[in-house]
């Protein structure tokens, strides 16, 4: 298994291509690090483990997703995303980026 260097980053704002939800990255995982069984019913696309995925606040909504890097594109509307938990990740939006909180 090759790990490949994350295309996205944490605070970026990205789109589904799937799905065409936006949302900003809260996490990125260099390779599939969810269960064989969540794998086989949600992944229905069937994207590779060994690249990375990420964690999504999805934009208008309450929801988070896992969502495989082949699946996602950034967004270039620099529109900020509207979530509860927006404030319990980042400190600030500027450039269209969320800047991470300083723990």
């Amino acid at each position: 298994m090759s790990i490949r260097q994350a295309k996205f980053s944490i605070g970026q704002i990205i789109r589904h291509q799937r799905f065409d939800y936006r949302g900003v990255i809260i996490d990125v995982d260099p390779v599939f690090q969810g269960t064989e069984q969540w794998y086989q019913q949600m992944a229905i696309s069937k994207p590779p483990r060994d690249h990375p995925w990420y964690q999504v606040l999805v934009d208008g909504s309450r929801h988070q997703t896992y969502v495989a890097e082949r699946n996602l594109r950034a967004d270039e509307s620099g529109e900020q995303i509207n979530h509860p938990l927006i404030a319990h990740y980042f400190s600030g939006f500027n450039d269209g980026t969320y800047q991470q909180q300083q723990h």
